[in-house]
């Protein structure tokens, strides 16, 4: 494989799994520095990989109602790539790339539809032994590519976008945000892949926090979670942003705070990305939780369910309530000795 390679990565679900596919690209540029890496995403997620120094191009999947477009896919992608990685499977998309001529296609050995792949992997991602960042690393195998990524050592490769860093500058300048006051961006809604700390709890979580002077809170969201978002509005110290920007202007503002409060979703995986001091809420079953879909960084507290061993399902654990046992003042406590340390 000494030829220069065309790659493409495909990742066609959500933001957090965007991320935490990022740094394949940094690896494949170390070992085959003179290779052109593309990416196959979805149209909201193009942002994580259109600014990125280790990302050549980025190619948007065509859709209809929220289905890929077959043919419009195949003659898309048709013989412009030598190798492919398909660290999301889903059979129409593996079947396109299947006719879209790619010698070199890798992917996992455990689907149905995995004849489709010309190498495979053989590892169960929903038992979650490891990290979705590290199974995304063993896709490179075929490659003769075999690193071990190691927390706060990854490049995810993000670059700012400078009219977006001008967003952000004068969002701050003109709410008149204290430039001695510590930011701390909350994001309360979710994907839903995972179980959230109740709503009851993060709104108490605020009011406690929004007591202090020396901190202003930035609720983000989109559009749809205006009001969820606008419900946490307790006083002036918090503000609420929800659906006033977009994913570049997002990945910016995460960029200029001190610390970042969230469920399992896509922010806190930026937030990891860009080395941002983290407080997360993580059930304990394996499917969703913190060893597979934590924030990949060391500066980060986890909070997960103090009634729960673990060895339970999503079911279980909505019966039992499990996220209801994470205790709002030692959330406030951890929050309160990072200020200090900050100070």
């Amino acid at each position: 494989m000494n030829l220069k390679k065309r790659i493409l990565i495909v990742r066609t679900d959500r933001i957090g799994d965007v991320v935490l596919t990022l740094p394949l690209a940094s690896i494949i540029k170390k070992y085959f520095p003179d290779s052109e890496v593309t990416f196959l995403v979805r149209n909201y997620t193009q942002d994580l990989t259109k600014n990125n120094i280790h990302i050549d191009n980025t190619i948007v999947l065509i859709e209809k109602n929220g289905k890929p477009s077959i043919l419009k896919n195949i003659l898309m992608l048709r013989n412009k790539f030598d190798i492919c990685i398909v660290a999301f499977p889903k059979f129409w998309i593996s079947f396109i790339l299947f006719f879209s001529s790619i010698k070199l296609r890798i992917g996992t050995g455990y689907r149905w539809y995995s004849f489709l792949f010309t190498h495979k992997i053989y590892e169960h991602r929903k038992f979650g032994e490891r990290h979705e960042l590290e199974y995304n690393v063993n896709l490179l195998k075929p490659l003769g590519i075999n690193e071990s990524p190691q927390k706060d050592e990854v490049d995810f490769g993000i670059k700012l976008n400078e009219n977006s860093i001008l967003t952000i500058n004068n969002f701050l300048l003109q709410t008149g945000i204290n430039s001695e006051s510590k930011l701390i961006l909350i994001h309360p809604g979710s994907g839903g892949s995972a179980i959230d700390l109740p709503f009851k709890k993060l709104k108490l979580l605020v009011e406690k926090l929004s007591t202090r002077n020396d901190v202003m809170l930035i609720i983000t969201g989109t559009e749809d979670e205006r009001e969820l978002c606008n419900s946490l509005i307790v006083n002036k110290n918090v503000i609420n942003t929800a659906g006033k920007f977009n994913l570049e202007e997002l990945i910016t503002l995460i960029s200029k705070v001190d610390l970042v409060v969230a469920n399992s979703t896509g922010p806190i995986h930026i937030a990891a990305a860009l080395q941002k001091q983290i407080i997360g809420f993580y059930p304990k079953f394996a499917a969703v939780s913190p060893k597979r879909w934590g924030p990949y960084t060391s500066k980060s507290i986890i909070f997960q369910p103090t009634i729960c061993d673990g060895n339970c399902n999503r079911k279980k654990c909505e019966n039992l309530d499990c996220m209801n046992s994470i205790e709002v003042d030692e959330i406030l406590n951890s929050i309160n000795n990072f200020i200090t340390v900050k100070n």
